[in-house]
């Protein structure tokens, strides 16, 4: 069953979730089957088809990397905000606080989640150059976005994190992941929505972002 969504409202309904995950309802194998078959339809360079998808639902399993999640997060850093980051996190009343209300949320619950997705790209590119970075993301992160994108059209949140990151040797260790091989590019929390209603988010305008012929 796929929500009856036109293509537009798909593309911009489909949210990171957080608070409305439904943590009683397992999340059926075949589901996650289906979005992985279209993820890997997505665009990959150079028909490379890097990429991998480690689901996790066994209970102990999930236990495991739960905790691992939450160890990473109370020490994930990132790069300093900037004023202009400050001002477009700002430009819309309170959407910011509810972000990080709904990460508190995620967090307190997350040992509830019935399934866990993480996304994962053969060859490590730890200080790599630029063109390097952009060729492997740009080969897991269209298929990581149509599974999300799949995952909506049938009911199901998904929020892209990489809080794992600072603890991503430990979490390939506990996944049988090789990591001298494979980069895990992100944590991704699924479950069935509590209710489907999603609207757009608030954004800043457009003509912040569009630029045309020259910056």
């Amino acid at each position: 069953m796929t929500l009856d969504l036109t293509p537009d409202e798909l593309l911009s309904t489909t949210r990171a979730v957080r608070k409305r995950l439904d943590f009683t309802r397992p999340v059926p194998r075949e589901l996650i089957e289906e979005c992985v078959d279209l993820a890997v339809q997505a665009p990959t360079g150079r028909n490379r088809q890097r990429w991998h998808f480690l689901v996790v639902t066994e209970p102990q399993q999930r236990r495991a990397v739960a905790d691992i999640f939450l160890r990473a997060l109370a020490v994930a850093g990132g790069q300093p905000l900037t004023e202009r980051d400050v001002w477009r996190m700002n430009y819309h009343s309170g959407s910011t606080e509810r972000v990080f209300d709904g990460l508190r949320h995620l967090a307190a619950n997350i040992h509830q989640v019935p399934a866990f997705v993480i996304p994962g790209v053969e060859g490590r590119t730890d200080h790599a150059p630029v063109a390097v970075q952009a060729g492997a993301w740009g080969s897991i992160l269209p298929a990581v976005w149509s599974f999300m994108l799949a995952a909506r059209a049938r009911g199901l949140g998904t929020v892209w994190t990489t809080a794992q990151g600072p603890l991503e040797r430990e979490l390939a260790q506990v996944l049988g992941v090789p990591y001298n091989e494979i980069m895990l590019a992100a944590f991704i929390p699924l479950a069935f929505t509590i209710g489907t209603d999603f609207k757009p988010a608030p954004r800043i305008p457009r003509e912040e972002v569009l630029h045309w012929d020259r910056w």
